[in-house]
């Protein structure tokens, strides 16, 4: 019996690493071929080429129903891209232990489940992000090409992800997202219903360690290929490492610094 559950739980676990994968690769595919496309566009200077908002992004002084709908799903999109690693050795601990508990039943809706309420978490920050980028993009503080926001609040931006990364509700937060099995052993549900709710719960805490990381974006350029790349994979190290409040010292006070320094320079210009 013991070894029929291990079977099932191999066979688990490859179906639900190889889904993942697939999700990741295909989020990121469109995170690159967008970038790709948006640097084609500030590299061709023709008035002649299309910058209409169904083009691809935005460039228009007033937004309408179907600019905030694609750049909705390009926050959807790339949080599906960097949050999607991050929370995969939590999904991964939680269909185990599901399997354990259910050996005989289906448990793949359930993982899908969790997988659900963790991104509706992030999905509702991509809702809430789009309207920051609708409200920067109303009184001409960001860049429409680019994507990034004026000196004055980038360094603002830069200076508030410093200090959190040194707040006790970011180390609340993070400390959940270090111990998944301490956390499913304290959030269990059981259901369907339960999965998700646990999903939302563990998105919480996630999105509590890490949204003024997600803001930088509007700092270095939300379509910035690097540095979409590099914040999701500082956020995977946080999480998995046992180094990952040192490293998250480090960067705070990297980020601050760098924060102070560009206010300071954009000040005394």
């Amino acid at each position: 019996m013991a070894h029929a559950i291990e079977r099932v739980l191999r066979r688990d676990r490859a179906i639900l690493i190889f889904s993942l994968i697939a999700i990741t690769l295909l989020a990121w595919g469109y995170v690159i071929n967008l970038s790709f496309q948006m640097t084609e566009i500030r590299r061709d200077t023709s008035p002649s080429m299309d910058m209409s908002p169904t083009a691809l992004m935005p460039n228009v002084q007033v937004w309408r129903v179907e600019d905030f709908s694609c750049n909705l799903t390009m926050w959807a999109i790339m949080m599906v891209a960097m949050m999607t690693p991050s929370a995969t050795p939590t999904i991964l601990i939680f269909a185990g232990l599901n399997r354990r508990r259910n050996p005989n039943e289906n448990t793949g809706n359930k993982s899908l489940s969790f997988l659900a309420g963790y991104l509706i978490v992030w999905f509702s920050f991509c809702a809430i992000a789009t309207l920051m980028q609708w409200g920067f993009h109303s009184v001409g503080l960001i860049s429409p090409e680019l994507i990034s926001v004026t000196p004055v609040i980038g360094a603002s931006i830069l200076i508030l992800a410093g200090i959190y990364q040194f707040t006790p509700l970011k180390y609340a937060c993070l400390s959940n997202c270090h111990t998944p099995v301490s956390f499913l052993a304290t959030e269990w549900r059981d259901g369907t219903s339960g999965a998700l709710i646990m999903g939302l719960r563990h998105g919480l805490y996630c999105l509590g360690c890490c949204w003024t990381l997600m803001l930088l974006l509007f700092v270095t350029g939300v379509m910035n290929l690097l540095w979409v790349a590099l914040i999701a994979g500082y956020v995977l190290v946080e999480k998995v490492t046992p180094a990952g409040r040192k490293i998250s010292h480090a960067i705070g006070l990297f980020i601050f610094g760098r924060g102070v320094w560009l206010l300071i320079q954009t000040l005394t210009m």
